[in-house]
């Protein structure tokens, strides 16, 4: 996801490497994980970052990065660094000073966590009742970047796949390998991404503009005139007619609402800047492939399509019969179900050129999210 004009990821990594990180290592879904991996490499702009693939677990993806550094340092014919730093990659504000201050700590004692205080009452609840109520001045919030000395995470880590013991963080396998842990004050700032509207919290503390809140809705017109010579293509359905809409591409007025609709949502600029009448390779053009593109650039900046509502006025030909078809053609390229998108037909009742016969418009009204 973009947040403040980088992907979230990158945030970490410039950290990394700003620190002087001897490794980095991204663990990715193993399903694609060579895209990934480029993707990541993309996001590290010369940074020596190593994607790898990872488990099924949070647990079992940090074994997985544990044991590149190992086979990386085993090939370069070092030991591993004495430090190790475990971060979650959605929590991009963790500052310098919090990084160090944990890499201080785990040098010192060989496991160092990063906490801060609960400020809400807490209960244990089960089945719905109140079971007991904790003391909350014994009980913080624990966050990453988490530091341990690499042999004994590593160890435990391996004891824990043997036994099939699962944990929520790497300090609770330290601690239950026996290892102390210290406690080091944490930030209030370093929020984990969970949810869309971090985005916007953290975009805001990273001092950009964030992708968020969702969801984020824009609206799209479009005309064409009507001219012989030429076919009519309404949402990528062809119409027999006695005239066609004029225009660069196919003119298809329809889908060219749909597309400015999602770029402004998105705040990505407008049809005419995308796809520019000044350019050969856009005459003539499939108007639902130019709908494909922008689905996929939206997709590159954090965004999907939810829903799209859209309005032909036209008074001849008659449209009833061709918008169910329109509709399904629209929402394949979209990615939605059908029921997601909606097109209707009017008339401009003898008023204005439209009204008038001369030309072709449409109104869409699109609602995006985050992918």
């Amino acid at each position: 996801m973009p947040v403040a004009g980088e992907a979230l990821l990158a945030w970490t990594i410039a950290t990394t490497g700003r620190l002087g990180a001897r490794r980095t290592v991204v663990t990715v879904p193993a399903e694609g994980a060579e895209a990934w991996s480029e993707r990541v490499a993309t996001i590290a702009s010369g940074l020596a970052v190593e994607a790898v693939p990872g488990g099924e677990t949070r647990q079992a993806s940090v074994l997985e990065g544990l044991l590149a550094l190992q086979t990386s340092a085993d090939r370069a014919g070092e030991d591993p660094a004495d430090v190790v730093l475990v971060h979650d990659a959605a929590r991009p504000c963790a500052s310098d000073d919090l990084w160090l201050r944990v890499i201080a700590e785990a040098a010192r004692s060989q496991g160092a966590v990063p906490v801060v205080p609960s400020v809400d009452s807490l209960k244990e609840v089960a089945d719905g009742e109140v079971v007991r109520s904790i003391d909350r001045a014994r009980v913080q919030r624990a966050q990453t970047p988490q530091g341990f000395a690499f042999a004994p995470l590593l160890a435990a880590h391996l004891a824990a796949r043997e036994s099939g013991e699962e944990a929520t963080d790497d300090a609770a396998l330290f601690e239950r390998a026996g290892r102390r842990v210290v406690a080091v004050s944490g930030e209030e700032d370093n929020i984990k991404v969970t949810d869309p509207a971090d985005l916007e919290t953290v975009g805001r503390r990273l001092g950009g503009t964030p992708v968020g809140p969702f969801p984020r809705v824009g609206f799209g017109y479009d005309v064409h005139p009507l001219a012989s010579g030429r076919r009519l293509v309404l949402g990528g359905v062809q119409i027999d007619h006695d005239r066609g809409l004029d225009g660069h591409s196919d003119a298809d007025s329809l889908t060219h609402a749909v597309i400015d609709a999602l770029l402004g949502a998105a705040g990505l600029g407008d049809i005419g800047q995308k796809f520019p009448a000044s350019e050969a390779r856009w005459k003539d053009a499939d108007s639902l492939e130019l709908l494909g593109a922008v689905v996929a650039d939206l997709a590159d900046a954090g965004y999907r399509a939810l829903n799209v509502d859209a309005t032909i006025v036209a008074e001849q030909p008659r449209l009833l019969p061709h918008l169910d078809r329109m509709r399904r053609l629209l929402a394949e390229r979209l990615g939605l179900p059908d029921s997601c998108v909606n097109v209707k037909a009017t008339r401009g009742e003898g008023l204005g050129s439209i009204g008038r016969g001369e030309g072709i418009a449409a109104h869409a009204v699109a609602t995006v999210g985050p992918v």
